[in-house]
């Protein structure tokens, strides 16, 4: 489900845009100014904002657009305004903004719009972390921490229980581990993988931890994810 923030002065307006996205099957907060819209946009997290141009007050839509902008915040959005005139949606454009559609509109145009910013949103933010039950792994700093706990864990380590996080609930074979994250080819017995398996155990489990991965005997380990 999509999550859509609406900054809309217009009662009426806001309150026909919220019920075609919730007809669309997204959630919708509404904010009535610039500044609230704002506040809003910053402190949230929304997959696409609606934007209308002509805000009352000292903070107007291509206001709030560029403080946003300004403030690393990419959060697609779509400005909605009265003023069709080509120079106008180009300012409007390059504010920061990833669409305009001028009014009056169909609402049938303007949740199409939001389901193309919505899905560009979502293919182009980077995957930063993995859960697994309770266990979480941070990608960018390559911590993993189990029910908010810090594990100090070393690189191979991390590496190899990123790799199982990833196929969580699935069989890895020790050859798909050797191969996968030693980065050698597997072509003679070798225990390597099961000593290092043992000892993440010990450190995700050291707290007394229900045990959360499994020996498949003959086949290799899979770690259970439970909800």
């Amino acid at each position: 489900m999509s999550t859509i923030l609406v900054i809309e002065d217009d009662v009426r307006t806001a309150s026909e845009i919220e019920a075609a996205l919730i007809d669309n099957g997204c959630a919708v907060k509404i904010a009535a100014d610039g500044r609230a819209g704002l506040l809003e946009a910053v402190t949230g997290k929304y997959d696409a904002i609606v934007l209308d141009r002509m805000l009352p007050g000292e903070l107007d839509g291509l206001g709030v657009l560029s403080t946003l902008r300004a403030a690393g915040i990419h959060t697609p959005v779509l400005i909605l305004s009265a003023l069709s005139a080509v120079d106008e949606r180009v300012r409007g454009l390059k504010a920061g903004g990833d669409d305009y559609l001028t009014k009056p509109f169909e609402f049938l145009e303007l949740t199409a719009r939001i389901d193309v910013l919505a899905r560009r949103r979502s293919v182009a933010m980077p995957e930063t972390s993995l859960r697994a039950g309770d266990l979480e792994a941070d990608l960018l700093t390559h911590t993993v921490k189990r029910a908010g706990k810090l594990i100090d864990l070393l690189p191979r380590e991390y590496r190899l229980l990123e790799y199982m996080m990833r196929h969580a609930g699935q069989i890895v074979t020790r050859t798909m581990l050797f191969e996968d994250v030693w980065h050698y080819r597997y072509d003679e017995p070798t225990n390597v993988i099961d000593v290092h398996v043992s000892k993440l155990r010990k450190k995700i489990e050291a707290t007394g931890a229900a045990a959360v991965i499994r020996t498949v005997r003959g086949s290799g380990y899979v770690l259970d994810a439970p909800d």
